[in-house]
Order: C-alpha cells, then sequence, then structure tokens
C-alpha cells in the first residue's frame, strides 16, 4: 500500500490539489491522508467545503497579520509530529507557499520523499514575487519528483540541473479544478450580484479584480486603485467593476480608502471558489496579480491584464493570453481602454490556445506517484 501525505495551508495550494486529493482517494493500491495548516483559514475551508475533502489533520495555525518568520516556525513546529506520526512513502505539497517552505524541508530532514505539484515556475527575481520566488526554489532543491505544469517549467528545472528522470510535465491542475467547478450551478448570490451592479445583456460590462501580492504592498497598490478609480469614472454607463478584497488588513486600508463610495464599483471579501470561478465565466476583462487567475482566465477565455512586473507564466504571455502591465495608472488604463475598445484585440486574446493544460493533470501526478512505488 502506498501511502501519500498531501499538505497545503491556502486557497490556492487547495484548489490545485484538489483534484489530485480526489484521484488519490480513488486509486486502489494507495492510502491517501490529507494535513492541512491553515495558513489561510477562511479562504481554505471555501475549496475543503466545494470540492468535499475532510483532512485528517488540521493544524489551524492562522493568526491575525501573521509575520513570516513566526509561521514558519509554527509549521515546522507542528507539522514535524504528523509525519513522524503518519511515515508516508511519500509527501506533497503545491506550489510557492510559506506551507511548502517548511514543509518540503520537514520532508527531507525525515527522510520522506518529496513530490512538488506546480514545480518549474520562476521569475529569476527573488523579490518577486515574494517571498515565493524563493520558497519554489527550496522546494525545487529539496523535491524528489517534479510535477512541471509546462515544458516551460520543466526547461527551468534542467537549467538548474534537476535530472530529466526526476521531471514528470503533467499540465496544472488548476485547469482540473477548474473544469469541474464550473459544471456545478451558478450559486444565485453571483446572479443577484451582477444584477444590482446592472452587468448583463444590455447593461454593464463586468471588469474583475484581485490585487493583494506583498511585493505591491503600498505605493504600488495604490497606483492600481488610482487606475481602477479613473477607469471606472471614465465608463460609469458601461462597465461595473468588481474587487475581491484580501482579507491582509494592508490590502484592506488600502483599496477601501481609495475606493469606497465610487458607485461603479463594487469591494467585496475575497470570494468562494465556486462564486469565483463563475464571475470569471461571466467577466469580460481581469486585472489581477494572482497566479492561478491568471491560469483560471486563460482557460476560460478572459483577457487578463497581470499587474505585476515579472510573471512565472510567460507561456501565457507568449501565447497572447496574458499581457504583463505593471502597477503604472497610466500603462494599466491605457491597455485595459485598448481592449475595451478595439475588438480585434480583445478577439486575439480571448481566442488564444491555453498553455497550461487540458484537465488531467492529477491522473497524470498519480500515475507518476505509483510507477515510482
Amino acid at each position: 500500500m502506498l501511502r501519500v501525505l498531501t499538505v497545503f495551508g491556502t486557497r490556492p495550494e487547495a484548489v490545485k490539489l484538489a483534484p489530485v486529493v480526489k484521484e488519490l482517494e480513488r486509486t486502489a493500491g494507495v492510502e491517501s491522508r490529507v494535513c492541512v495548516t491553515a495558513q489561510h483559514r477562511q479562504m481554505l475551508d471555501q475549496v475543503l467545503g466545494a470540492f468535499d475533502i475532510h483532512p485528517d489533520v488540521d493544524l489551524d495555525l492562522m493568526q491575525p497579520n501573521q509575520g513570516l518568520g513566526r509561521l514558519t516556525a509554527e509549521i515546522l513546529t507542528h507539522l514535524e509530529p504528523v509525519l513522524q506520526d503518519l511515515r508516508p512513502d511519500w509527501l506533497l505539497v503545491q506550489g510557492d507557499t510559506t506551507t511548502v517552505l517548511a514543509a518540503a524541508l520537514l520532508g527531507f530532514y525525515n527522510r520522506i520523499r518529496v513530490g512538488h505539484v506546480e514545480a518549474g515556475l520562476r521569475t529569476n527575481d527573488r523579490w518577486q514575487p515574494f517571498p515565493e520566488e524563493i520558497n519554489r526554489r527550496v522546494a525545487g532543491v529539496i523535491a524528489d519528483l517534479h510535477f512541471a505544469p509546462t515544458e516551460h517549467s520543466r526547461q527551468n528545472l534542467l537549467k538548474e540541473n534537476i535530472p530529466a528522470g526526476q521531471i514528470v510535465v503533467t499540465g496544472n491542475p488548476a485547469i482540473d479544478a477548474l473544469r469541474h467547478i464550473t459544471r456545478l450551478p451558478c450559486p444565485p448570490e453571483v446572479d443577484a450580484l451582477l444584477e444590482q451592479m446592472g452587468v448583463g445583456a444590455g447593461g454593464r460590462r463586468l471588469v474583475l479584480v484581485t490585487a493583494h501580492r506583498r511585493e505591491n504592498f503600498g505605493r504600488p497598490l495604490e497606483d492600481i486603485c488610482r487606475a481602477l478609480r479613473e477607469l471606472a469614472e471614465s465608463r460609469p454607463a458601461e462597465l461595473a467593476l468588481l474587487y475581491a478584497v484580501h482579507l491582509n488588513p494592508n490590502v484592506q486600508e488600502t483599496v477601501h480608502r481609495l475606493l469606497e463610495g465610487v458607485p461603479n464599483i463594487t469591494l467585496t471579501p475575497p470570494q468562494d471558489y465556486l462564486p469565483m470561478a463563475h464571475l470569471l465565466q461571466r467577466a469580460t476583462l481581469v486585472l489581477t496579480d494572482s497566479g492561478g487567475i491568471q491560469e483560471e482566465a486563460t482557460s476560460l477565455g478572459k483577457p487578463a491584464l497581470v499587474l505585476r512586473e515579472v510573471t512565472e507564466r510567460p507561456e501565457g504571455v507568449e501565447a497572447g493570453v496574458l499581457k504583463l502591465v505593471g502597477t503604472d495608472p497610466r500603462r494599466i488604463l491605457a491597455e485595459a481602454n485598448r481592449l475595451l475598445d478595439d475588438e480585434a484585440a480583445y478577439r486575439a486574446m480571448s481566442q488564444a490556445a491555453n498553455p497550461f493544460g487540458d484537465g488531467h493533470a492529477a491522473e497524470r501526478i498519480v500515475r507518476a506517484l505509483l510507477e515510482r512505488s
């Protein structure tokens, strides 16, 4: 019996590992266990519910306005006894969070093989995104098996002298998750919210916004908000902007100070995964600094302007489905207005091929684990 322990702590990790967990559950010869650190409590629980995942161990470590050092120490302290008790054959982690950094390190300390899902993403700038670029590099040094979402990610790993036999190109399980979740009925609260905003046939077009990365705290986020305000105020009858505002106080204060009260901007708490997927389906344009939403918007044919100077998903930029615009208000406005006014430019982005996967990543990941058992 192959024992696999999957560890995650945030909503993005849960979204991308949920299809893998469900595939492990239905695979003969596998004993699957799930441990959550709850690095993000509320947003994590949304996804657990949507995919009917019941963790075997819940460390419940989230603290208000938690610092990275304290969080890392808490994960190291509380997760190690779990590993020593369960002694899995494989420890699965995903992406680039603090949970990934700490779990991979503990796997190494305890001589447990580590599988890294969504391996090989790189910006080659240690500060962008912060701290994710270093987190995933550390996990990459430790991992015994690297599940690269694309050939570009595989090439990044090969350049870092990872043996080719330890890399499996799987596609991104975010696409598996999105295919599952968009088959579910649209929640009535989404329809009610969009009706309230005047979005629909013959009404306003929806611009969906998320911006919360640490490197954008302060002046960059203020500039993003100024661009959003000007975009909204320049097209009051045509556009409705919905900004799902991250719970981090550094984001909440800036966004509410600069955008609250603009009639055609709606500020909401972070959306649950199911409503967010359906909002993406209804959006005309997406503005985001999120990694996962870059993939999801691409998969749904929604042009996305990336509010960062670099992205670890250059495949999307090369394919023409993503465009880097940074945080300069003039650049954000120019590119948003171009897509809203130029049908040919919009069509070129919305109809480009999706480079991120075919919805069968989880199957490939589980098959690779079994082949190496």
